[in-house]
């Protein structure tokens, strides 16, 4: 394996540059990020500077530890080298929040994924060779579980499709993906995975269903009133996750 010596370059904190607290949360989409932020106003979150996406620091309270929440993170490329940058400044436990597609019925809009091992079809990953398939942690994703299971939510945990190309999810690859017990697709999951087990941090993920590519025809829900009430919820809930680090 080719050492990151022999890079050109290397992650790493700048001069001016904060420690992050080592939780936080990596937002995706634009939308949520902005519904985070709101989130943690009243908790006298600070801005910092993080490339051209979002970073808030939230600091330890009595009852909290710090968090961070970072973002957005649009696809495979970008959402590795925020990643990598969260990491060089301190992030030793990430969780992720995503939308995904769901393949197969049952899973609806508003359905929540967590998602265990990554099929990739995005060409981030193959930048990090590992001698197994991506998989998120298995400790962060169990107190995921339990913590949106304990609050009321029912999830489904199973593997996920990752593309470079959601204009070229055809229909053939949807039915049999779907038939073979992937339960989603979106952009930037089996990238995030393998980059996390290569530097040697915990990751764990939560997809939000906004679509399902199993009808005909394709049904979109994530300008639904529903759909962004749950997001919201899911939202604040992975906040004081963050905050209170139940899962250690």
């Amino acid at each position: 394996m080719v050492s990151d010596n022999d890079m050109v370059i290397t992650p790493q904190r700048e001069k001016g540059e904060s420690l992050l607290p080592a939780t936080g949360l990596l937002l995706l989409n634009p939308a949520d990020i902005a519904a985070a932020e709101q989130l943690a106003m009243p908790l006298r979150a600070r801005r910092d500077s993080l490339f051209n996406s979002r970073l808030s620091i939230i600091p330890e309270s009595d009852a909290c530890l710090p968090c961070f929440v970072a973002g957005p993170a649009i696809g495979a490329p970008m959402a590795v080298l925020t990643l990598e940058k969260l990491v060089a400044r301190g992030a030793r436990q990430i969780l992720v929040f995503g939308w995904c597609g769901a393949l197969a019925a049952p899973l609806a809009v508003g359905d929540i994924v967590l998602p265990t091992w990554a099929f990739s079809e995005e060409g981030t990953s193959r930048h990090y060779p590992l001698n197994s398939r991506p998989e998120s942690s298995v400790m962060l994703r169990e107190a995921l579980a339990a913590g949106l299971r304990n609050a009321g939510h029912s999830v489904a945990a199973g593997p996920i499709w990752t593309i470079d190309a959601p204009y070229r999810e055809d229909r053939g690859k949807v039915m049999r993906y779907g038939s073979e017990g992937i339960l989603g697709v979106e952009m930037e999951y089996a990238a995030l995975c393998t980059v996390a087990v290569f530097r040697g941090v915990e990751l764990a993920a939560v997809l939000l269903v906004s679509d399902e590519l199993w009808r005909l025809p394709w049904r979109p829900g994530f300008r639904e009133n529903k759909f962004k009430e749950k997001r919201t919820m899911v939202l604040h809930l992975l906040l004081e996750m963050g905050r209170q680090q139940s899962f250690k």
